[in-house]
């Protein structure tokens, strides 16, 4: 069986990343894939007695069949949940897409279908002179966008996705997820977005609090990521 293998990045931090991830690896299991995930990178960790964890990452960790350890989904967890180049400075962790990669590369191939989530939007820094982009370069994943609906969303969108064909990737494709429920003009919006995006829509994910990754993915096809044929390095 071929596998698949996709970025997932956002117009933004909490544009729901996780969330649409969550619900795209249940409907692969749905689907009868085996999957896998990682968040290599992840600031905003809690001390626990087996380290420091990260909330998205336990919850991509609790769909991935077959299991994964923490360390793989998350192998750079940092507490203080600010901007991951800072947070990595003040913990002395310096941070590399090449490093980042060689955790990535430990993972990716092993399962039909495997997620690995940026940290923030596209262009999230690294280091003084690398972004989370460079990663997704590296790894040369087709990468997924997640719009977060609401004012200020069409710019958002549609410079991410001139940055990800800058970069030489492919937009594999877009989910718009609803962050406000009363967003003006909703459907023009979505309807602007397909206007302009070289990719298909995935999904259109109501509003809807906390949703299971079930209900999540009653509002997402996997069908045009199938298609794409991904050779992750």
């Amino acid at each position: 069986m071929t596998k698949h293998a996709f970025f997932v990045t956002g117009t933004d931090t909490g544009v729901g990343k996780t969330r649409i991830a969550a619900g795209l690896l249940q409907l692969a299991g749905q689907q009868g894939l085996s999957t896998a995930a990682l968040k290599p990178l992840a600031a905003g960790c809690e001390t626990t007695d087996e380290g420091l964890r990260n909330d998205d990452a336990l919850r991509l960790q609790a769909l991935v069949n077959p299991p994964l350890m923490y360390e793989q989904i998350n192998p750079v967890a940092l507490e203080p949940a600010i901007a991951p180049h800072i947070a990595a400075l003040e913990a002395r962790r310096p941070l590399s897409a090449d490093r980042l990669a060689g955790y990535c590369r430990g993972v990716l191939g092993q399962a039909d279908f495997t997620l690995v989530e940026g940290a923030g939007g596209w262009r999230v820094p690294l280091n003084p002179a690398e972004t989370l982009a460079d990663l997704a370069r590296q790894l040369q994943l087709p990468v997924i966008l997640v719009i977060g609906m609401r004012l200020g969303c069409l710019n958002h969108a549609l410079l991410s996705a001139e940055a990800i064909a800058r970069d030489g990737l492919p937009l594999a494709g877009w989910v718009a997820n609803v962050l406000d429920p009363d967003m003006p003009r909703l459907r023009e919006n979505i309807d602007s977005l397909g206007q302009r995006l070289r990719a298909p829509c995935l999904g259109i994910v109501p509003h809807m609090g906390e949703p299971d990754p079930a209900s999540v993915a009653e509002h997402l096809s996997l069908d045009p990521l199938l298609s794409v044929v991904s050779n992750p390095s």
